[in-house]
């Protein structure tokens, strides 16, 4: 039996908070403060599913939206976290303070708006590699 199919699993969360973007020319909209209805999606894959039949059970991916809950939600990122708060460093962010508790993580995606997504994650290659294909 050839098995190449990568299961994959996404969720999605949301928050809102403020934000302003240092280093922007003058007069850009995103250089003052205002805010986003923020979605992160989080996608997990995994090259084998588990005695239950899933990835992950959604239930078990919680603590991802008490973190955004407790710490980002109704916030200025700005006072909250260490680094430009574009949606880019975002994503990366996000990516990596979950990655040890959900191994199967590969991405990380964060909008601003409902037509603009960043995202940071493992590249295919690299998770092909990490999964023994």
């Amino acid at each position: 039996m050839i098995n190449e199919g990568t299961y994959t699993i996404a969720k999605q969360f949301e928050f809102s908070a403020a934000h302003h973007l240092d280093g922007l020319g003058e007069g850009h909209p995103c250089a003052r403060n205002h805010g986003h209805n923020y979605v992160v999606e989080v996608t997990l894959a995994a090259a084998e599913l588990d005695q239950r039949g899933f990835i992950k059970d959604y239930g078990e991916l919680a603590p991802i939206k008490e973190y955004l809950n407790q710490n980002l939600d109704h916030r200025d990122l700005n006072e909250v976290l260490s680094f430009q708060p574009s949606a880019e460093n975002l994503a990366r962010y996000l990516f990596e303070l979950w990655r040890a508790e959900f191994p199967q993580l590969v991405l990380v995606r964060v909008s601003e708006t409902a037509r603009t997504w960043a995202s940071y994650g493992l590249a295919l290659t690299t998770w092909l590699a990490m999964s023994g294909r």
